[in-house]
């Protein structure tokens, strides 16, 4: 659950820190290559092992979030106020 978890989240994250493009195989394979990589370094830790079942749930997050990104997209998200973006901050 963990593993799922945190990759459904870090897919979130991806997608939300570059809003320009579509969440796609550019963000979801660079996200998995890190749950590979993740598995890989634990291999060589003595108290820490590999698992392929990790690696699979790492990808069913990011699967997980892909299904349930139209329903994400459909909440309200709260925006601030044109005239309160150009604020004058450090104006004296």
């Amino acid at each position: 659950m963990n593993h799922f978890l945190a990759f459904y989240v870090l897919a979130l994250l991806t997608d939300f820190a570059f809003p320009r493009s579509a969440f796609g195989w550019h963000k979801a394979l660079p996200l998995l290559a890190y749950g590979i990589a993740i598995e890989l370094i634990q291999s060589q830790i003595p108290y820490r092992h590999c698992s392929l079942l990790d690696v699979i749930v790492n990808g069913v997050g990011i699967l997980a979030y892909v299904l349930t990104l139209p329903l994400i997209r459909r909440l309200p998200v709260p925006r601030q106020p044109a005239n309160s973006r150009n604020s004058d901050h450090g104006k004296t």
